[in-house]
């Protein structure tokens, strides 16, 4: 084993424990909040954690473009930090402001009991945004273990701070508060990275601004993707197939973000290296974590039971092996989707929103139960990977930085050289 490659491991390793943690971290808030509110703040609660993950997607894109901008010019990475330092902190307060903004027409459309509990979810997306651009930074220079340090603050953020709101009164409205503070931990954690100590500021702040949100609305379609099957199964099964799948798809969630850490640590390496040796790489590794899943699904669907939520679902036990097949495709189209990103390749929102449709209109047309419809989600994204694979060679004049195509209007002279590139 080579250098680089015991560097490459060490670091998967670390930013992997971490994001399990994180992970344990939130489900330990989720669970306390289960047994802690009455099933209809629950309920209101789940749907106030959806705004923020739909919302959430400017903080991934966020981070992305800072990660790949300091991957792809390590020699300017102060002038890149002092850019991202203005536009983190302008971002954050417009998706933030603009949420706690649509509280009016989100708390009817919901039945939330209060405007305050939109309201606290704008106020918690300030500090998430934040530290999606501290995130970048930590990712772009490969500092893997403030990189960890941010990971795990994010989820004891929440489990501390949504802990506290719900225990001073169970509500819904008190969780977002308390979640809403907690998500600070990490910004103060990381609160070295965004210093802006640069005085020239060598990349103007647009093109990086069209860059996020270019990549928002590519994570925007794939997290689109991803949930199409479990808002069919909750519109168009009865409420008893509904639960069946609901607990299929906590096995097709752990698959998916199983290897999460692998887009993470290959991301900067994805964005600087032009063959694609490192994403064949990259999708390897991502499927082979998947398939031992599947495997272990396969051949002892009764431990596989215990994680989904026990014997109630015994149904579905036999069948989890599939639930397990389409996360795996879902994960390798998750490090396809954030390749894509690294090398400014167009046209991959586009091919998730069909996807979408595709499943969509498969299940609206064609009554298919729960193996069929997790059957068609899976195909569709071993379809959606397999066309993401090829993406890179269909187009290989994709830009590595900057806009995608042509020059973003207002771009400074060093903007039009780092789009050459």
């Amino acid at each position: 084993m080579n250098r680089s490659t015991r560097a490459a491991v060490s670091s998967g390793s670390i930013v992997a424990i971490a994001m399990m943690v994180m992970n344990v971290a939130t489900y330990g808030f989720n669970l306390v909040a289960a047994r802690l509110l009455v099933p209809a703040e629950f309920g209101a609660l789940t749907a106030l954690l959806s705004l923020i993950l739909i919302a959430n997607v400017v903080a991934l894109a966020l981070q992305a473009s800072i990660a790949r901008r300091i991957s792809v010019h390590p020699g300017q990475t102060t002038e890149i930090v002092h850019t991202a330092s203005r536009v983190a902190l302008a971002v954050s307060l417009v998706v933030g402001l603009a949420v706690a903004l649509s509280s009016p027409a989100l708390t009817p459309a919901f039945s939330f009991d209060s405007l305050w509990a939109v309201v606290w979810c704008g106020a918690m997306l300030v500090p998430l945004t934040l530290a999606g651009a501290q995130l970048g930074v930590a990712q772009g220079t490969g500092r893997w273990g403030k990189l960890a340090a941010l990971y795990i603050g994010n989820g004891f953020g929440r489990l501390l701070g949504g802990v506290a709101g719900v225990a001073i009164e169970p509500t819904a409205t008190n969780a977002m508060l308390g979640l809403a503070i907690g998500a600070w931990l990490p910004v103060i954690l990381g609160s070295g990275l965004l210093k802006a100590t640069g005085e020239g500021d060598v990349h103007s702040r647009r093109p990086l601004v069209f860059e996020t949100v270019a990549s928002a609305s590519t994570l925007l379609a794939y997290f689109a993707f991803s949930n199409v099957d479990a808002l069919l199964a909750r519109g168009g099964f009865s409420a008893h197939d509904s639960g069946l799948y609901a607990s299929g798809l906590i096995l097709t969630k752990s698959t998916m973000f199983l290897p999460q850490f692998v887009s993470v640590v290959f991301f900067p390496s994805l964005a600087r290296d032009s063959s694609h040796r490192t994403r064949l790489r990259a999708a390897g590794l991502v499927a082979l974590l998947g398939l031992a899943v599947v495997a272990g699904s396969a051949l002892l669907p009764r431990l596989a039971l215990i994680l989904v939520g026990g014997d109630q679902y015994r149904e579905v036990a036999d069948d989890l092996w599939l639930f397990a097949l389409s996360g795996t495709f879902l994960a390798i189209v998750y490090l396809l989707v954030f390749d894509a990103l690294a090398r400014r390749s167009p046209g991959v929102a586009v091919l998730l929103w069909i996807a979408s449709a595709v499943v969509f209109a498969i299940a609206w047309f064609w009554s298919i139960g729960i193996v069929g419809l997790v059957v068609t989600m899976a195909a569709t994204g071993a379809v959606a990977a397999a066309l993401l694979l090829v993406w890179p060679l269909l187009r290989p004049g994709s830009a590595r930085d900057g806009s995608v195509t042509g020059v973003v209007p207002g771009a400074t002279d060093a903007d039009r050289h780092v789009q050459r590139d």
